[in-house]
């Protein structure tokens, strides 16, 4: 069985009084909460303070990019060894506005990956098609591609969480529908066991990512294949994010 992940992306938002305040809210809402596990992702440099602020909670704390040298003469830049010495232990990478408003490629994303899961940390690795490669039917193929881009056999698979994230419904107030998101997390696993083995690809979390609400989340965690949330504007509110694990709870038990 796996445990459902409810991770929140919060983007470049939240001053650190306003991020204190979320965390504290979070963590009120939560205590009632079982069967599932949340992960928050701040802004860098907020990172160690919310370490201080998640301590003797259930919130894991996550990093929403790195680079893939360990040192170096890179301005602006923040290592894997630097995140891990945060507190961080998941860390984004190949988020959609990373490969899209950042240019990231098959290449560095690959490198970015293995200096993650080298450190020991996990990889909530993003893939996705844009609205185009949808409309094109290009969906299995560029998916298929990333997933061959970033991951391979010298990824531990006990390291490597996947998120599925259609382009086109981040952002935008569209949503995939569950059966059209259940069927790319299907393609998703399908190719994990190519990769890995079937039974690394039934232990392996894949997250849905792309305006989860608390509306639309029972749904999206009703099927087979989506092991949880990769949350973007829904995180930033406190009592949308626990209602969005409370959906997920309530499902993973059964009670709905």
């Amino acid at each position: 069985m796996r445990t459902p992940l409810i991770a929140g992306n919060w983007k470049m938002h939240k001053m650190l009084a306003e991020a204190r305040e979320l965390v504290a809210g979070i963590a009120k809402g939560i205590q009632n909460i079982e069967g599932v596990e949340v992960l928050i992702c701040p802004p860098t440099q907020h990172l160690f303070p919310m370490a201080k602020a998640v301590a003797g909670t259930r919130i894991m704390l996550g990093a929403q990019n790195a680079h893939e040298e360990d040192q170096g003469a890179f301005t602006g830049e923040v290592s894997v060894p630097m995140l891990k010495e945060t507190g961080c232990t998941h860390v984004i990478i190949g988020h959609s506005e990373r490969r899209h408003l950042f240019d990231e490629g098959s290449v560095r994303l690959g490198k970015k990956v293995r200096a993650v899961v080298k450190a020991g940390l996990f990889v909530v690795y993003c893939v996705g098609e844009t609205l185009e490669d949808r409309e094109a039917d290009r969906t299995h193929e560029v998916v298929e591609r990333q997933l061959d881009e970033g991951i391979g056999t010298d990824v531990p698979a006990d390291r490597l969480i996947v998120a599925y994230e259609p382009v086109w419904a981040i952002g935008t107030g569209k949503t995939a529908t569950p059966q059209q998101a259940q069927e790319v997390h299907a393609l998703v696993r399908a190719k994990l066991a190519a990769i890995y083995d079937q039974a690394t690809a039934d232990r392996t979390r894949i997250l849905y990512g792309g305006s989860v609400k608390p509306g639309n989340a029972a749904d999206l965690a009703a099927q087979p294949d989506i092991d949880g949330a990769l949350v973007g504007g829904a995180c930033l509110v406190a009592d949308d994010f626990v209602a969005i694990m409370a959906a997920a709870s309530s499902v993973a038990s059964g009670a709905c």
